[in-house]
């Protein structure tokens, strides 16, 4: 398994792979946004306009991919346009096929995004995900902080209302750099 940052035209190009996973993730029922049934080509719409966003500078993704270059999992930060926010990023849609849950993949992508933010000298990430949710167990497991519960958030993919947690993350490494934003 490989994880591979991709650009927008690699997006672009693959977005039928990223469109099945996306409509496997829903399927198996976590709430990213979706109503089921989620259609093939309404996921390929989803992900070229994520394409564009990635284009712009305003998100970042990866994927990771297996033997047979079927994409298998995706994580994304997502960058704010507002000045005084150039420290943070919101990390989305961490997503894995139900085909390769269980081996080390979500944290491996949630590690990815983690070092890759650092790298760009972000100190600070935040999410949100379904409470209750197996996500939840993988982001305390890595050190995530919850900020809060919020009732009836977003509606799961049947349609009823779920609530949400939200998540934040220091990257305490890049705060100790020279170079970092207020390092």
């Amino acid at each position: 398994m490989r994880v591979e940052r991709w650009s927008a035209a690699r997006v672009r190009a693959r977005a039928d792979g990223l469109a099945a996973l996306l409509t496997d993730t829903v399927a198996s029922g976590a709430s990213v946004g979706f109503l089921a049934p989620l259609g093939h080509a309404e996921a390929v719409a989803w992900w070229r306009g994520r394409a564009d966003d990635a284009a712009a500078g305003h998100l970042a993704v990866w994927a990771a991919v297996d033997r047979s270059d079927t994409v298998t999992g995706t994580v994304g930060l997502a960058f704010p346009g507002k000045p005084n926010s150039r420290h943070r990023a919101e990390l989305v849609k961490l997503m894995v096929h139900r085909s390769a849950r269980g081996h080390g993949l979500g944290r491996r992508l949630l590690a990815t995004a983690e070092q890759a933010a650092a790298a760009d000298g972000r100190t600070l990430l935040h999410l949100d995900t379904e409470t209750g949710s197996p996500a939840e167990h993988l982001y305390r497991s890595a050190g995530w902080t919850p900020a809060g519960t919020i009732p009836d958030y977003a509606a799961g993919p049947l349609g009823e209302l779920r609530p949400t947690t939200l998540y934040y993350k220091r990257l305490d490494a890049c705060r100790s750099r020279p170079d970092a934003p207020g390092g």
